[in-house]
């Protein structure tokens, strides 16, 4: 099958019936996106109009109400030519990990300047083989060829990218390793991702109102850092903002270390993507809309908050995910 025989419209419709896609056909989205994201750094630049998400979670329905809600798709699922980045955390916890996954790598391949994948802390074999992902994949597939093929995948994600110069988009969070944005280019990327180190705290790493500084995350990776360890990232690096995703916001979002200097009025935002989380939260989602003339609202930032999808077909009570480490 050559790279043409691929159609990827008709993928994403077998994706969205929620079939078991041709494990030949998802090799050659996988070495596809290999491909693609060989050629990207660790850091993109990148330019608004834009659109950043947060966490998915193989919540597939989910993920196709953000490309509506935020005007990316037509009620036909047909593409509008808007610009998304995502922050990682596609796998995992859903019910539909490997078709969410692949149906952002359809999209990823038909428009690779359109749309951008961070790598998240779910996008490693430790985290992916306890966590849903594995077991989706077996159940599917009979063997872990397909968890593997993905996992190299995951190890050529970009860890993070700055949009106008002056928004810093990441996982996580930010690391007393990496003072300059600068120095993350100088992490070799294409590995697993480590329990210490600066590459893990871009992936692990939390903002708390309540520290004064570095403290070691209870999460067993990563850094808790507060308002003065973000301001003065923010100050060396002349950024605006912080982004990220990483923590489940009830809100769809949460801002941190209030501002009084410029618009926006936070240093810091988590932006959450997956509306009822894992099916029992209750939560609501979000998507920040960055120079976007269809939302314009709040001048150049705006808060896209939503519900969950009315397609989502959720699991009974009992059938739920065992949510051991439920904030992992």
């Amino acid at each position: 099958m050559s790279e043409s025989d691929l159609n990827l419209s008709e993928i994403r419709e077998s994706i969205y019936k929620c079939e078991v896609i041709n494990e030949d056909k998802v090799t050659r989205l996988l070495l596809k996106l290999i491909d693609i994201l060989n050629r990207e750094n660790n850091v993109l630049l990148l330019s608004s109009p834009i659109i950043i998400c947060g966490d998915i979670h193989g919540q597939l329905f989910d993920l196709v109400k953000l490309f509506k809600v935020s005007k990316g798709m037509d009620e036909n699922q047909q593409w509008t030519n808007k610009k998304y980045l995502f922050m990682g955390d596609y796998v995992d916890r859903g019910y539909h990990s490997l078709n969410t996954f692949l149906y952002l790598v359809t999209l990823k391949i038909e428009h690779p300047y359109d749309v951008s994948l961070l790598r998240g802390n779910h996008e490693s074999r430790q985290i992916s083989h306890s966590y849903g992902f594995y077991n989706e994949i077996m159940a599917n597939y009979g063997h872990s060829g397909l968890w593997t093929m993905c996992n190299d995948a995951f190890d050529l994600l970009p860890l993070a990218a700055l949009v106008d110069a002056d928004i810093f988009c990441v996982h996580g969070g930010i690391s007393p390793s990496l003072p300059l944005i600068e120095r993350i280019s100088l992490i070799d990327r294409q590995n697993e991702i480590p329990n210490d180190g600066p590459f893990a705290d871009l992936c692990w790493s939390d903002p708390d109102e309540r520290v004064k500084t570095y403290i070691h995350n209870s999460r067993g990776a990563g850094f808790l850092f507060g308002r003065d360890q973000c301001t003065a990232f923010n100050r060396i690096n002349r950024l605006r903002m912080v982004c990220r995703s990483h923590q489940l916001a009830m809100d769809g979002y949460q801002k941190y270390f209030g501002n009084t200097d410029f618009t926006p009025d936070w240093r810091l935002i988590t932006v959450w993507s997956a509306p009822d989380y894992s099916y029992r939260s209750g939560n609501k989602a979000s998507v920040l809309h960055v120079n976007d003339n269809d939302f314009m609202e709040n001048g150049k930032y705006y808060l896209n908050v939503f519900e969950k999808s009315e397609d989502r077909v959720d699991p009974k009570k009992d059938e739920l995910p065992i949510m051991s480490y439920y904030f992992t």
